[in-house]
């Protein structure tokens, strides 16, 4: 039995600022901008910065396009340590979105305007975390998430 082809229609996506709050950015070691928002509080109270996980899609500023997906923003650090190769991206299958069947087909679809190159280890290389924090090498990742 063939797989289903759904009809997909373009996701709605929510973008601009949250009431009562601004996006901020702090900056780190090395160009790292971290994302936060100032909450705005009652009573003449100086804000209050929070993380802020919510992307580029609050950023009054950003250009979203959700075709293109998100920008690569650790590629930059993760090719700089020297210890990953370049391959070429191979097409996407169904079966990578649980598309298996007419009962399982999510309707997911690759981003139709990206074609990046995919980053694999070099051989004989780990490229996790894990990996590096044990080694005693703090990465631009974990300068960011501290």
């Amino acid at each position: 039995m063939a797989d289903a082809d759904p009809k997909i229609s373009q996701p709605s996506i929510t973008t601009g600022p949250i009431r009562g709050s601004k996006k901020i950015y702090v900056e780190g070691k090395g160009g790292i901008r971290v994302a936060m928002r100032e909450v705005h509080l009652e009573g003449g109270e100086a804000p209050v910065p929070v993380y802020d996980p919510s992307g580029p899609y609050t950023d009054p500023d950003a250009k979203i396009d959700i075709d293109a997906g998100l920008p690569e923003l650790r590629r930059d650090w993760i090719r700089g340590r020297g210890d990953v190769e370049e391959k070429s991206q191979r097409e996407v299958k169904a079966v990578d979105n649980g598309q298996l069947g007419p009962d399982r087909s999510g309707g997911v679809q690759p981003f139709p305007n990206v074609r990046r190159q995919v980053l694999k280890a070099k051989p004989g290389h780990n490229v996790t975390q894990m990996h590096y924090a044990r080694k005693g090498i703090i990465t631009p990742e974990m300068e960011y998430v501290a």
